[in-house]
């Protein structure tokens, strides 16, 4: 009886998409939408992701327009942002307010690469958390009788190509979001 990966495989496929989704709000020198994801704003009685009660729009490079639906959320909106402490700043219009992403300087660029670093570990340290917890099963398989020696160690080859594979794309994910920010 062979091992059947799916479940290591639906996990490294949640770990990658963990990591893009954590990079993804890693500030680089230009200005994405996506950096406000995290930002929740007290509205209407709770607790509202930005992109729930506003438009947010790019207008150039390093500017971010935020248009609320209603526009008496401005100042709360401003606010949270600036409790967020993202290195940007606002200012307030009668349309509702911008963002100002600063040119970022080199002793900001490493710390964002450092951060990178630190993301990239975790995401590993959750893959070598599953490779054991399957090969731990494999090993059980094998010890119950439901699996070979032979059938036991090409298991732990498979295993261990899912592990590197997935390993290298998270080297890729790590590596572009470095060169967006040296950029």
């Amino acid at each position: 009886m062979t091992y059947n990966f799916e479940s290591l495989k639906k996990k490294v496929v949640n770990a990658e998409e963990w990591l893009k989704k954590e990079l993804s709000t890693v500030r680089t020198g230009r200005a994405t939408p996506v950096l406000l994801d995290s930002i929740t704003v007290e509205a209407y009685g709770s607790r509202m992701p930005i992109r729930d009660i506003a438009a947010i729009g790019i207008d150039d490079a390093r500017t971010l327009r935020i248009t609320p639906f209603d526009l008496s959320q401005t100042k709360t909106i401003e606010k949270a942002i600036a409790l967020q402490n993202l290195g940007v700043s606002t200012s307030v219009d009668e349309k509702g307010l911008r963002v100002h992403f600063p040119e970022l300087t080199s002793e900001r660029r490493e710390i964002l690469k450092k951060l990178i670093g630190e993301k990239l570990e975790e995401t590993r340290i959750t893959l070598r958390g599953e490779r054991d917890q399957t090969w731990a099963a494999i090993q059980k398989m094998e010890r119950d009788g439901k699996m070979g020696e032979d059938e036991k160690f090409r298991a732990k080859e498979e295993m261990q190509k899912i592990i590197d594979g997935t390993n290298k794309k998270l080297d890729l994910l790590a590596e572009k979001k470095e060169q967006e920010i040296s950029s």
